[in-house]
């Protein structure tokens, strides 16, 4: 029978047997984002559509080309969020965050939305992790994230990326280098992609981000933003230079880098990867002095990063980083006869109120159906229960790893105690008349 439909282009499945990398890498990233004082936030998938218009930038390439949008039942431009900077802002405007203790530490996994051509480490749905941090100006900032990055990259075990740092300024030297971009770009004006002469009055920064061929081979001899930098801009830059140099974070300054979007200010960096091909970017970010304004607030110095996390998976795949194993049941009860299912049932319920896993088979097979299932599941440990085991109150409890077998007695694992835990009850347990060692059974602290 054929199906109804299949996944959309370019989203993702992630099927049990493959999650737990994610949780890992999500847990590693929200761990080292908390040593460093950040705080999960959780904003909506959509917001209305003005926010990106305005936060993003209406000359980007995410707002002019790759953002869902659509006219809700009211009438009213919602889009799916592209980023999750402009969201985060949006929310530590509203919910009055600008009032508290400044700096805001903010970090968030989220799912983004984006019209691209699906391919190696780009999806139309992926991933990220971000963090923001609202009401900082020192460049102490600026290296910190940078330094939060790199420890999650660290903690992964990642080890082939660089790192690309530039400053873009502030408004008031950048104007210039504007000034000096259309001059060089408007000799060049009718080779220049449609869009990019659009761009090239209104916004000539984004030439350099262009991704056509053509329009990449004229900017290779643009003008340099470096060297249009004011003096507090390039003391700025220099300063998170040496302190990046200090926490011994290895760099090279690429005056190109510009990021794909319009708010961002001074700082900005990459953390590229060599072994996933063109899509090698894993982490962006650097400073957005002006967004907070842009939306609405008070002038707030803020910067952050957003860190792709299907193409984390990808460089942890290539360079054959290790994961944790995933979970597995501590016991599978194999029950046989309507009392040992009752038996299985109390004993699954007692065990799981202490904290472990434990499966038994829902489909009432065969005993041999229900070890092929147990092994399927990976379970550590089963127990085989029929009725003649429920009357003489003992079982067989069998090491799936090595296959060493005990009998035990069930009375061990249903107390009708409450004021003993099972904890306490399984180390009462002997096999072969030595003390079983609870930790060792169960593989705690493996």
């Amino acid at each position: 029978m054929a199906l109804i439909t299949k996944a959309v282009k370019g989203t993702n499945d992630v099927l049990p047997s493959e999650v737990h990398k994610n949780q890992y890498i999500e847990a590693t990233c929200l761990s080292v984002a908390g040593n460093f004082g950040y705080k999960e936030m959780r904003t909506p998938v959509f917001e209305h559509t003005e926010l990106f218009q305005r936060g993003v930038g209406d000359t980007t390439d995410v707002v002019q080309k790759e953002m869902y949008t659509f006219d809700d039942k009211g009438g009213r431009s919602i889009t799916l969020r592209p980023e999750g900077t402009a969201g985060a802002a949006r929310a530590f405007l509203e919910n009055g965050l600008s009032n508290g203790a400044l700096p805001q530490k903010i970090c968030y996994l989220t799912s983004c939305y984006r019209y691209e051509k699906p391919q190696a480490g780009r999806l139309r749905e992926f991933h990220q992790f971000g963090i923001e941090c609202f009401g900082a100006s020192s460049p102490l900032a600026d290296a910190e994230i940078i330094a939060l990055a790199k420890q999650i990259f660290d903690t992964l075990g990642i080890t082939d990326l660089h790192l690309e740092i530039n400053s873009i300024g502030c408004p008031e030297c950048r104007a210039k280098y504007h000034e000096a971009l259309k001059e060089y770009f408007s000799q060049y004006k009718e080779q220049l992609c449609n869009t990019c002469q659009e761009r090239l009055e209104r916004n000539p920064m984004r030439l350099l981000d262009c991704k056509s061929p053509e329009d990449k081979a004229i900017a290779e001899n643009a003008p340099e933003i470096l060297d249009y930098l004011c003096d507090e801009c390039k003391e700025h830059f220099e300063s998170v230079k040496k302190y990046l140099g200090a926490m011994n974070i290895e760099f090279t300054v690429n005056p190109r880098i510009v990021r794909g979007l319009d708010y961002y200010t001074k700082t900005v960096f990459e953390f590229i990867a060599d072994s996933i091909g063109a899509q090698g970017t894993v982490c962006g970010g650097g400073r957005y002095d002006g967004l907070i304004e842009e939306l609405g607030g008070q002038k707030t110095p803020s910067l952050g990063f957003g860190m792709g996390l299907e193409r984390l998976a990808l460089v942890m795949d290539a360079q054959g980083c290790e994961y944790p194993e995933a979970e597995v049941p501590d016991l599978f009860i194999a029950a046989i006869g309507e009392k040992a299912k009752l038996k299985a049932v109390e004993i699954a319920k007692d065990m799981r109120d202490e904290g472990f896993s434990v499966v038994y088979d829902l489909n009432e097979r065969s005993v041999r159906a229900q070890m092929k299932y147990a092994d399927k599941l990976g379970a550590k440990y089963n127990i085989v229960i029929g009725d003649s085991e429920v009357d003489e109150n003992k079982a067989v409890l069998k090491n799936m790893k090595n296959g060493e077998q005990a009998d035990i007695s069930l009375v061990t694992f249903v107390s009708e105690y409450y004021s003993i835990t099972l904890k306490e009850q399984l180390e009462d347990i002997e096999i072969n008349g030595e003390a079983l060692d609870f930790n060792s059974l169960f593989g705690i602290g493996e």
